[in-house]
């Protein structure tokens, strides 16, 4: 009797799936996700992927009379002349040294700032900083570029009023390529320190309590436990980080240069976005201009496979 009352509750045993009906399931379950991808997905098929068909005009002699697949083949004309050109080699030497910049200069700042607010206990004033240093990132450069000129403008900066007060004569910050450069540097911290440490923010909170108590209870103090555990405990972030901003070395950003952009500072502003709206927009110079858009991009590829490469090496590449 035992017997059959355990042969009448035991489980039912279950035959596992065939490959084709556990994909079936697993399509079925993800279908609201699928769903929901898709406008992404046409949105980089019409605007990211199709446009990339326009690439062939730099190896083209581009008109409008003939089209893009009937103007005539020029090979690598475009690119030859692009290389040979003291006016563009300057362009992607100003482009390089400003991108590398950035990253070296500005990249530190968002990790040091969400180190800093993650330490801080009052949380009213924690908030208050948040806010303080997210809300640059909402507002477009034409707005912090207006501000940036109302700070240094050599006729009309009140920075300048003071220093006309105190010396008798203004300085002329963005006119001077050394200031100018530490103007373009600090407006970039300016605006992204605060939203990129929010990244950081987040990936501190997986870091485990218990490593601080145990940290404190061997006399660590405050530096000693930023250094053997905070900035471990993010490291596959900043790598992660850093391997994105590499791939950005070609990419300074039209907006920032262009607001901040002038005759005086052209010899180091002068970047290729700036130059391919200059003389690619406005010039018409269609295919030169493609032609080196197109060699931003294969860099800035380089780039990222080089980075990637060398952080796996440590163990922390992003594929």
């Amino acid at each position: 009797m035992e017997r059959a009352d355990q042969l009448q509750t035991a489980p039912p045993i279950y035959k596992p799936l065939s490959p084709e009906k556990a994909r079936g399931r697993r399509l079925r379950q993800n279908m609201p996700l699928l769903l929901m991808f898709i406008p992404v997905a046409v949105y980089f098929l019409i605007f990211k992927y199709f446009p990339m068909a326009g690439l062939v005009i730099a190896f083209k002699n581009y008109n409008f009379a003939d089209g893009i697949w009937g103007s005539p083949w020029v090979g690598l004309y475009h690119f030859d002349m692009m290389l040979s050109s003291p006016k563009t080699v300057n362009v992607i030497k100003n482009t390089l040294l400003l991108s590398l910049l950035n990253i070296f200069v500005g990249f530190p700042f968002p990790i040091i700032l969400a180190i800093m607010l993650n330490e801080v206990r009052k949380m009213w004033f924690k908030k208050t900083v948040q806010t303080l240093v997210y809300l640059p990132h909402f507002l477009s450069w034409v707005i912090l570029g207006g501000m940036v000129v109302t700070i240094f403008s050599q006729q009309s900066g009140f920075l300048n009023h003071w220093i006309e007060l105190w010396t008798g004569s203004p300085y002329p910050f963005l006119y001077k390529e050394f200031s100018w450069l530490s103007i373009f540097l600090g407006s970039g911290v300016w605006k992204e320190a605060g939203w990129s440490a929010i990244i950081y923010l987040a990936a501190l909170t997986s870091i485990d309590p218990a490593l601080y108590e145990s940290a404190s209870l061997d006399g660590a103090g405050k530096f000693r436990k930023i250094w053997h555990i905070t900035l471990p405990g993010i490291s596959g972030i900043i790598v992660l980080m850093f391997i994105l901003s590499i791939g950005k070395v070609m990419e300074v950003g039209f907006d920032h240069v262009f607001v901040l952009q002038n005759k005086g500072v052209m010899n180091i502003s002068d970047v290729i976005s700036t130059y391919i709206y200059r003389n690619g927009l406005l010039g018409a110079k269609f295919s030169e201009t493609t032609a080196l858009g197109l060699f931003e991009s294969v860099v800035g590829l380089i780039l990222v496979l080089a980075a990637n490469r060398i952080a796996r090496i440590f163990g922390r590449g992003l594929w």
